[in-house]
C-alpha cells in the first residue's frame, strides 16, 4: 500500500507528494462544502492547483457529478501526467478517486481528508466509486491514491453528526481488534474531543485497515472484515435515500453494527455483554433507529444488493467475539429480520 502521512501540518508532506510526482498540471477537488471551509487555507500552499467543486452530500455521488469532474479535467488540459488532489470526507474521496483512475485510463491522486470519516475509512485502501439509483457504490474500482495525507487540523471545521459518522467506523476497528481499543473509544469524549489524543487514535484505526488492506487488497477474502456492520448499513442508509430521510453513512453503519452483532450474538456467541454496551454507546449518540418493523422486508430486499452475496443469499461479516472474525455467514431471512426488529426495540 502507498503511503499514508499522519502529521500536524499537512503543507510539508503535501509538497514533498508534488514534487516527487511532478505533475504538469495540479486540480483540486472540493465539494460546496469543502470549498466554503477547507478551500481558503488549502490555498496559502499557493500551489497553482485549478479547483472542481461539486455539490455536497451522498446523493451528489452520482454519475453526473463524476461527469462534471472529467469535463473539468479534459477542458482544464489534463494529461496522464496531471495530479488530482481530492480536499474533502468520503464522498468527495470516493468519487475523485474513480475519476483520477478512470480519466485517460488513470492519473495521480492524493487524498487531504476533511472529515473523520475519511480519515479513519474513505479515503484509505483504495475503494473509490458513485452510487447508481440509490444503490451504495454499485460502480467504482480499486484505485489506490498515490499518497493519503492526515491532520486532524481539518477537523476543527467538522460539526457534531460528522464526527459521530466517522466515529462509527473507528467503533468498527476496535471491534475486529481488541478490547482496548474498544474500551478507549467507548470512553472517549467524542462530542467534544481532544484532537491531540483523538490524532493517535485515528492512527491506531487506519492501522487496523490497512492491515486488512495489504492482506487482502481486492476483498477476496479477508477483507471481507471490514464490511462489518455494513449489509445491514448499506441498506439502513439506501433506505433513507428512498424515503427522502438521508443519513450519513457512519449513522447507519452504527445501526448495523447492532444488528450485526446481535446475529453475531445468536449465530456465533459473541458476549451479551458487549453487545449490551456498544448497543447503549450507539442508541446514546446515533438513535433512534429511522425505518420502523414494518420495514422489514424492505431492507432484506436491499441487503440482496450487497456485493458480496453469493448466489442471491446476504452475507454478512460476523464475530464471536472483540477481534473474532466470522467469514461468509448466511443468516436465514428469519434472522435477519429479528435482527431489525432488535435494533427498532433497542435503538
Amino acid at each position: 500500500m502507498k503511503d499514508v502521512v499522519f502529521t500536524r501540518d499537512y503543507r510539508e508532506p503535501l509538497l514533498r507528494a508534488v514534487e516527487e510526482l511532478k505533475p504538469d498540471r495540479i486540480f483540486v477537488l472540493v465539494d460546496d462544502n469543502t470549498e466554503r471551509l477547507c478551500l481558503p487555507r488549502f490555498n496559502e500552499k499557493g500551489l497553482d492547483a485549478a479547483c472542481i467543486s461539486i455539490p455536497h452530500g451522498d446523493d451528489a455521488k452520482n454519475i453526473e457529478s463524476l461527469s462534471l469532474v472529467w469535463r473539468a479535467l479534459s477542458n482544464g488540459g489534463a494529461s496522464r501526467s496531471s495530479l488530482l488532489i481530492c480536499l474533502g470526507g468520503g464522498m468527495v474521496t470516493d468519487l475523485g478517486g474513480f475519476a483520477a483512475a478512470t480519466f485517460k485510463r488513470g492519473i495521480a491522486c492524493i487524498n487531504l481528508p476533511t472529515t473523520l470519516l475519511a480519515m479513519v475509512d474513505a479515503s484509505v485502501g483504495g475503494k473509490t466509486g458513485i452510487n447508481l439509483d440509490s444503490l451504495k457504490n454499485e460502480v467504482g474500482a480499486f484505485s489506490v491514491p498515490d499518497r493519503v495525507i492526515i491532520d486532524t487540523c481539518w477537523l476543527a471545521t467538522l460539526d457534531r453528526e460528522n464526527m459521530l459518522s466517522g466515529f462509527a467506523e473507528m467503533l468498527k476497528h476496535a471491534l475486529l481488534s481488541n478490547y482496548e481499543m474498544l474500551a478507549e473509544l467507548l470512553n472517549f469524549d467524542i462530542l467534544n474531543p481532544d484532537l491531540e489524543r483523538l490524532a493517535g487514535l485515528i492512527e491506531q484505526s487506519v492501522a487496523v485497515k490497512q492491515k486488512v488492506v495489504e492482506a487482502d487488497p481486492r476483498e477476496a477474502g479477508l477483507r471481507k472484515a471490514l464490511n462489518l456492520g455494513h449489509t445491514m448499513g448499506h441498506a439502513v442508509e439506501t433506505w433513507g435515500l428512498r424515503h427522502e430521510r438521508a443519513m450519513l453513512h457512519g449513522y447507519a453503519v452504527a445501526m448495523g453494527l447492532v444488528g450485526e452483532l446481535y446475529l453475531s450474538h445468536k449465530l456465533e456467541n459473541f458476549p451479551s455483554a458487549t453487545l449490551r454496551q456498544v448497543t447503549g454507546f450507539i442508541k446514546e449518540h446515533y438513535g433512534p433507529f429511522p425505518p420502523s418493523c414494518k420495514e422489514v422486508d424492505c431492507l432484506i430486499e436491499l441487503m440482496k444488493h450487497d456485493k458480496k452475496n453469493r448466489r442471491g443469499t446476504i452475507n454478512f461479516t460476523l464475530l464471536s467475539d472483540v477481534g473474532n472474525l466470522k467469514l461468509d455467514c448466511f443468516p436465514s431471512p428469519a434472522l435477519i429480520g429479528e435482527a431489525i426488529e432488535f435494533c427498532c426495540d433497542a435503538l
